[in-house]
C-alpha cells in the first residue's frame, strides 16, 4: 500500500506545529507540499532531521519568501527534477514544480500560478505554465500522479456559489480548458471520480468565517494516470487538518493506493461546524 497526500501548507515554517503531528497521525508515504516559502537550505535546516527521523527522503525546490514545493517520500526518491522543462517565468522561472519517482510512480508536486485577474499578464502566465506542465506529463512515464494546488476549480460544483466568483480567476473558461487539456493526457481526478455528487472543498478563505460555514473551493487535486487510478482504494479531504489553531487555509488531500487503512471514509472529515449560508455570499476580497 502507498498513501499519497498533497497539502498547500501556506508557509512550512508557520505550519511545523501542525505538519509534524499530522505526519505521525496520517502516516502518508508520499507527501507533496506547496507554498513552502523557504529556500532549500532553510527547509533542510528547519525540517531535515525531523523528516529523516520519520523515514522521509526530501526533494525541495524553494525560493525564500514566495512559492516553493517539496516531495517527502518513504518509498524511494529518484530522478528528481526541479521546475518545468521549457516552462515560462514571471519574468524568471519560479519554484512551482518538483518531480521525482517514488515507489515506481512519477510524482509531480505543483503550485500553479494564481492568475490574479482575468486577462492579466499573470493570468496569461498561468495558462502558459499549465501548457508546459501538460507537455512534461505527456512525455511519460505512464505511472504518474500530479498533486497540488492547481488554483482552478474544475467545475461549478467545486465552489460554494458560482455567482460569487463571476469576474474572478479560478473559474474562467480558459483556465478550466487548460486543466482539461492537462487531464486529457490521461489523468483522472480521483477525488471527484470517487465522490461525483458530494460537496467537496479543499480551500477556505481565512476571513469572514468561510471555513466554519463551509464556503470553500476545491482547488487542490490529485490527478492520477490510468494505471495509478486503478489502484485507488480511498480518496478524501482531511478537513480535520483545517480546524484548530494555526491551520493553513488549505486542507490536505489523501489518496490510498491498494489498501485503505482508514477505510473508504468519504471526502470530508469532519462535517462543517456551522450551517451553510442560505443566501448568496460575496467573497471577502470583493
Amino acid at each position: 500500500m502507498v498513501r499519497v497526500a498533497t497539502w498547500n501548507v501556506n508557509s512550512v515554517k508557520q505550519r511545523v506545529p501542525r505538519l509534524l503531528p499530522w505526519l505521525e497521525q496520517r502516516r502518508p508515504d508520499v507527501v507533496c507540499l506547496q507554498e513552502t516559502k523557504l529556500a532549500d537550505d532553510a527547509f533542510a535546516a528547519l525540517l531535515g532531521d525531523e523528516l529523516a527521523a520519520r523515514g522521509y527522503e526530501v526533494a525541495a525546490h524553494g525560493e525564500g519568501r514566495w512559492n516553493g514545493v517539496a516531495i517527502l517520500s518513504r518509498v524511494g526518491l529518484d530522478d528528481v527534477v526541479n521546475g518545468l522543462a521549457d516552462g515560462p517565468g514571471f519574468p524568471h522561472p519560479e519554484a512551482r514544480a518538483v518531480a521525482a519517482t517514488c515507489g515506481g510512480v512519477r510524482v509531480h508536486s505543483v503550485y500553479v500560478p494564481n492568475g490574479r485577474a482575468p486577462d492579466s499578464d499573470h493570468y496569461r502566465y498561468k495558462l502558459a505554465w499549465l501548457a508546459a506542465l501538460r507537455d512534461v506529463v505527456a512525455a511519460g512515464p505512464e505511472d504518474a500522479v500530479v498533486c497540488g494546488d492547481v488554483n482552478i476549480a474544475p467545475a461549478d460544483a467545486d465552489v460554494f456559489d458560482p455567482a460569487a466568483y463571476v469576474g474572478h480567476t479560478h473559474v474562467t473558461a480558459p483556465e478550466r480548458e487548460a486543466l482539461a487539456a492537462l487531464q486529457a493526457v490521461g489523468l483522472h481526478d480521483v477525488v471527484r471520480d470517487r465522490w461525483p455528487d458530494e460537496r467537496v472543498f479543499t480551500y477556505w478563505d481565512y476571513r469572514a468565517g468561510m471555513f466554519h460555514q463551509d464556503l470553500g473551493m476545491r482547488i487542490d487535486l490529485v490527478l492520477a494516470s490510468t494505471p495509478v487510478a486503478a489502484r485507488v482504494r480511498a480518496a478524501w479531504v482531511d478537513r480535520q487538518a483545517r480546524k484548530g489553531t494555526g491551520p493553513s487555509d488549505h486542507a490536505p488531500v489523501i489518496v490510498d493506493l491498494d489498501v485503505a487503512p482508514d477505510g473508504d471514509i468519504g471526502p470530508v472529515v469532519p462535517p462543517p461546524s456551522a450551517p451553510r449560508a442560505r443566501k448568496s455570499v460575496k467573497l471577502p476580497q470583493s
